[in-house]
């Protein structure tokens, strides 16, 4: 706790006053250009990611970075979602995976959750995930295949995300686009998921420059 009221001292007296004017504005209300969803995983953080201001980002973190499905029983995330592109009129949703996920690998290893149901049950939303891969390792799971469970799971909640009816309206008038982000936090390396090749590319990369995969 010392380090976190140390760290509130430090922004209050150093880092606040450079940034008072933003935050008065936005005491009238706030216009972010996109929805970040993304796992809850410390070591991932959007603002740092993105090098965005407070304001610009409207984040949903959870587990894994799953979005239940509109037909599933309400959720703080069905809540999120609706009041980010109903009311605040987002014009981007990323949904963003990072590597080493704790959650996909409890998903690919679900005796490890005997002990966590809630978490067990939390994942059932990355379900198509898990039917991919199971049985794919049977020791310790390989990078590469972890990688590639973290993708396809990003793939899928871009897919649930579209069960959403103010989703759908939305991107189908042009004024949302949906995008799957693969973030590998110790590289800083950001690759977005190709939907129509179902492969991540870096997006960095120009149309005409090689573009590496995850």
């Amino acid at each position: 706790m010392k380090r976190l009221v140390d760290g509130i001292q430090q922004f209050q007296r150093n880092v606040f006053p450079s940034h008072r004017p933003r935050f008065e504005r936005l005491a009238a209300g706030q216009n972010p250009s996109t929805l970040f969803i993304t796992c809850s995983d410390s070591r991932i953080v959007p603002h740092l990611l993105t090098q965005t201001e407070p304001g610009e980002l409207f984040v949903l973190r959870n587990a894994g970075n799953l979005v239940p499905p509109y037909t599933a029983e309400h959720s703080g995330e069905a809540a999120t979602i609706e009041f980010a592109v109903e009311v605040l009129k987002v014009r981007d949703i990323v949904v963003c995976g990072h590597s080493h996920c704790g959650a996909i690998s409890g998903l690919l290893q679900p005796d490890s959750l005997d002990k966590l149901p809630a978490v067990k049950r939390w994942l059932t939303f990355a379900q198509d995930t898990f039917q991919k891969f199971r049985g794919s390792s049977t020791g310790p799971i390989p990078d590469d295949l972890l990688t590639a469970a973290v993708g396809h799971n990003v793939a899928t909640q871009l897919a649930h995300l579209r069960t959403y009816p103010v989703v759908k309206r939305a991107e189908s008038r042009d004024e949302l686009s949906l995008y799957g982000w693969f973030y590998r936090f110790e590289t800083g390396e950001t690759f977005q998921l190709d939907e129509e090749s179902q492969t991540f590319c870096s997006i960095l990369a120009s149309s005409t420059d090689p573009r590496p995969t995850v």
